[in-house]
This record gives C-alpha cells, structure tokens and sequence, in this order.
C-alpha cells in the first residue's frame, strides 16, 4: 500500500491504538496510518453498543431455552453460529463471554 502524503510504500503494523483498543493496519515513516477497516468498525460498533441498553429475546427449541442475540451484537463481537460462550452467573446476572 502506497502512503498517499509521501507516496513511499506504507508497512503492515499489529496493535495500533484506536479506540483503547488495538488493531492491525499500516503505518508509514512520515507518520501516516491507516486502520484495518474491518476491524475499526467493529471497535466504534462495540462503542456504540456501549452506550446503548441492548435487549435480547428468550425462545424454547424442545426443552431448551434460548437467548437469541440482535445482529448488532453478533457482527461487534464476531460471533457465529455453532461457536461456544461460556455463560457466567454473578449475583443473580448473567453474563455471556466469547471464548
């Protein structure tokens, strides 16, 4: 990728800071840098859900009841159908982790 201030060629970068958070993107000597745009837009999704009160439905398959999540939060926390969550209870909440 070719800086567009310096036109030198601009080097891959791990862990920038963006958001308080890090993500991959390219950095260039006269101080240029670009954010993985895939990345990037899940951090200001996930920021936007911060701010948000997010609900979610409960359904039953059979005898199981399931918590079906808005896709907001499935597309900021790159979750997928089949994937494991380990499910914590902490006086008398619930709290979903990724893994």
């Amino acid at each position: 990728m070719k800086c567009p201030n310096c036109k030198q060629n601009m080097n891959p970068k791990k862990g920038i800071p963006f958001n308080q958070y890090r993500i991959d993107g390219f950095s260039c000597s006269c101080g240029e840098i670009y954010f993985d745009p895939e990345q990037a837009e899940k951090i200001l999704l996930l920021n936007k859900l911060k701010k948000q009160k997010i609900t979610a439905k409960l359904g039953r398959i059979k005898s199981n009841l399931i918590l079906r999540l808005p896709k907001d939060v499935e597309t900021a926390l790159g979750l997928e159908q089949g994937e494991e969550v380990e499910l914590h209870v902490e006086n008398k909440e619930l709290r979903v982790v990724k893994i």
